[in-house]
């Protein structure tokens, strides 16, 4: 209750609490027109000096290293690294892939126009016969086939090319099989 008559009426140093100090009353001194007052001279500055130092030196002393806020903001950057690592790794997995499937993509297509060019060269016929002839020794009508058998080159038609010193084929059977012997004896 003393609180609540305090302020609603009573005498002004009723409701203050008292230090033991007499209160300092600043008395106004009169400024010369012209000369501008400094901070120096203004009641109520101290003057730099000792003391200034000193609560610099204690202010220094008395910070510490990491404060609150700093923690915090060190926290919260730490949670934000962790809630986007996972993220950007898949994101830099992905690019990975995509450009493995670009490669892919790239080698397919030109895999496909390849075999487009083969499939029109096999379409035409001069092609297809010169495969004939090279790869299956096929011979037209009228053209002379020459073979290389043993080191020695022999002319004929392809069904009647025997290599040279060959035998005649054996008569009977047995014969063939006797000569089949002696030829895997050696």
């Amino acid at each position: 209750m003393s609180s609540v008559r305090s302020r609603r009426g009573g005498s002004p140093t009723e409701g203050r609490r008292t230090t033991g100090r007499v209160p300092r009353v600043h008395s106004t001194r009169p400024v010369r027109t012209g000369v501008r007052s400094t901070a120096a001279s203004r009641p109520g500055r101290r003057s730099s000096g000792r003391a200034s130092v000193r609560s610099a030196s204690a202010a220094a002393r008395r910070r510490p290293l990491f404060t609150g806020r700093a923690v915090l903001l060190g926290a919260l950057v730490l949670l934000l690294a962790l809630t986007l690592a996972g993220p950007l790794r898949q994101f830099l997995a992905g690019r990975a892939e995509l450009v493995q499937l670009a490669a892919d993509g790239r080698e397919m297509d030109q895999r496909t126009q390849d075999l487009e060019q083969q499939l029109a060269r096999q379409a035409d016929p001069a092609y297809a016969e010169r495969q004939a002839r090279e790869r299956l020794t096929y011979v037209l009508p009228g053209d002379r086939l020459v073979v290389v058998v043993n080191g020695e080159t022999v002319e004929g038609d392809a069904g009647t090319v025997t290599p040279k010193g060959a035998d005649r084929r054996p008569s009977s059977w047995y014969a063939g099989l006797m000569q089949s012997l002696s030829v895997a004896d050696g």
